[in-house]
């Protein structure tokens, strides 16, 4: 069934039918039905339909969602889209009154309603998925708030910390992430029906009212705007993109951390996978798929972008495109944290002792204690670390004698400093690497998510 018929006296040939015919639209089937109820009830409250007709429609439309919503519903392959599927089911239901379904109605502001109602609820569900994966990051990052590791810039061992602080750094990723949704469900929260094809209707409509039958923030404020412009959903597809990097990188640092050079942690059978060849391997896919469709989501981003840039207003069949993008990126993300989450609960960590050079630091901030400038401070340990390496020693062999050579303000106390274990403990700055700093930055991220609103739901496969 097509909704344009009328113009045309032959149907479409089998090449363009099967071109621009678009299935994954189905997906949208309740939502499409959510929004023609609203639709009929805004029709009735203005008088443009009678109270029968009103009864009649909501009746059939009733009985549609509930098919939907019991994955009953059956699809036709005569169905151009969803809206026309929803549209024939009508009239099977109910007759001809049917046809009074689409009256002050576009499939372009119905199509830009239906993606917003489906936007607005998937951010709401990653919202929480979100808001579950940092809670279990925290759990993970608490009962290893005191497991010493060395930290790194470029890859090289840069100071001492604790895998808890390094894990929640991933926490508060996840938690910002969840927050971009937030912010773009606010935009998406917009309803667009009542513009029509692109300039409205001359039929006294009242666009307010539909988006209070929807509980959506707003109704829109230009008909042109409101069918031809996508920027909220790429602003979606930005959010799974984002997040999905941050995924990514924390897929990385599986990835290095299960390998003997690294010798950091160790997955269990359920969330490994072998080698058809190698007999010993232990390999972590989970982490190299997780990495693998980051690329994906970015690809998929870069599409929806382009996807909008030379397009004059109003509604092009282009934007047709803008289902599948958005589609794939909120499934992918949605997978990669149920599977992330499984890794991140069945892999055991392991202390790994830092180099002793990650305590220069301590070394240079005890002459700044007393009053020397940082500048000469990092430039005596420096000299010190590059005596030493000349001489084959590393700090591990500094003794009071060494210190006083290399500055005048050491003490034979400040040997002492030179302990990674202990340099951690004396991290005392606001959200440094101290297990009493792993533990407050915990519950500071559950507070927060508390003061969200609603209860985090922990990512499932």
């Amino acid at each position: 069934m097509t909704l344009w018929g009328g113009r045309f006296e032959d149907g479409p040939g089998r090449v363009i039918w099967d071109y621009t015919t678009d299935h994954s639209d189905r997906r949208l089937l309740t939502e499409d039905v959510t929004g023609s109820m609203a639709h009929v009830g805004m029709l009735g409250e203005t008088g443009i339909l009678g109270a029968a007709e009103v009864k009649t429609l909501l009746g059939g439309l009733e009985a549609i969602r509930i098919e939907a919503e019991g994955d009953s519903f059956e699809f036709s392959d005569a169905d151009e889209d969803v809206h026309s599927a929803v549209e024939r089911r009508l009239f099977e239901l109910v007759g001809d009154v049917a046809g009074k379904l689409h009256t002050a109605r576009s499939r372009n502001d119905q199509i830009a309603l239906d993606m917003r109602l489906y936007t607005r609820r998937a951010a709401a569900d990653r919202i929480s998925q979100l808001h579950g994966f940092a809670v279990a990051m925290a759990d993970v990052a608490q009962s290893h708030a005191a497991t010493i590791v060395p930290s790194l810039t470029h890859l090289q061992q840069a100071q001492a910390t604790t895998l808890g602080h390094h894990l929640m750094a991933y926490a508060w990723m996840a938690l910002r992430d969840a927050d971009r949704f937030s912010a773009a469900r606010s935009r998406i929260d917009v309803s667009p029906l009542g513009a029509g094809a692109s300039a409205g209707t001359s039929l006294p409509i009242d666009p307010e009212s539909t988006a209070r039958r929807l509980e959506m923030g707003s109704a829109f404020e230009n008909s042109l705007d409101a069918v031809g412009s996508r920027d909220h959903l790429a602003e979606y597809v930005f959010c799974c993109a984002q997040a999905m990097a941050d995924l990514s990188r924390l897929a990385e640092e599986f990835v290095l951390w299960v390998t003997p050079e690294f010798g950091r942690a160790r997955l269990d059978d359920s969330v490994s996978t072998g080698s058809s060849a190698l007999p010993q391997k232990r390999n972590p896919d989970i982490a190299e798929l997780a990495r693998g469709r980051a690329a994906r989501v970015l690809g998929l981003l870069t599409s929806i972008m382009a996807l909008q840039k030379a397009l004059p207003l109003a509604y092009n069949r282009d934007l047709q495109e803008d289902k599948r993008l958005v589609f794939e990126a909120d499934d992918t993300l949605a997978t990669t944290l149920a599977a992330m989450v499984e890794l991140l609960g069945h892999t055991e960590f392991f202390e790994v002792t830092p180099s002793i050079e990650t305590a220069s630091l301590d070394l240079a901030e005890a002459l700044v204690a007393r009053g020397i400038p940082f500048r000469e401070a990092h430039e005596a340990v420096g000299r010190l670390v590059l005596s030493l390496e000349g001489e084959g020693r590393t700090l591990r062999d500094v003794g009071p004698g060494d210190l006083a050579g290399a500055h005048s303000a050491f003490i034979d106390a400040d040997v002492e400093l030179i302990d990674p274990v202990g340099s951690v403990k004396r991290r005392i700055s606001r959200g440094g690497g101290s297990p009493d700093s792993v533990h407050a930055q915990a519950d500071e991220l559950r507070r927060r998510i508390a003061d969200f609103g609603g209860r985090p739901t922990p990512p499932t496969p």
